[in-house]
């Protein structure tokens, strides 16, 4: 799980893309809002969904495997939301474990 939301954290950062971590080990508040907003067909067959998530504003955008499949497909900028110019300004949230 670290080392995937290094990756996501790690890729936002170096393209400039504003985006706010909610941690969901320190914050059962965070950690409620996610598991509550990830949609039903997106949760594993058992369990709690575990983090990395990405949301835009409270649209779900989905999980690592996800953005991972994007960024392989060089469509990271349309799974997020954005529109040109790379980098505006835009409500980006990945929710995640401090581990």
């Amino acid at each position: 799980i670290k080392k995937q939301q290094q990756d996501v954290l790690g890729f936002l950062e170096a393209n400039k893309i504003e985006f706010e971590e909610k941690d969901i080990a320190a914050n059962e508040e965070n950690r409620k809002w996610m598991r509550e907003n990830v949609p039903e067909d997106s949760r594993p067959a058992s369990g709690n969904p575990l983090p990395p998530r990405l949301f835009n504003d409270c649209r779900y955008l989905g999980d690592y495997e996800a953005f991972f499949e994007a960024r392989e497909n060089n469509a990271v900028y349309a799974f997020l939301g954005l529109t040109a110019p790379p980098g505006s300004k835009v409500g980006v949230y990945i929710f995640h474990s401090k581990l």
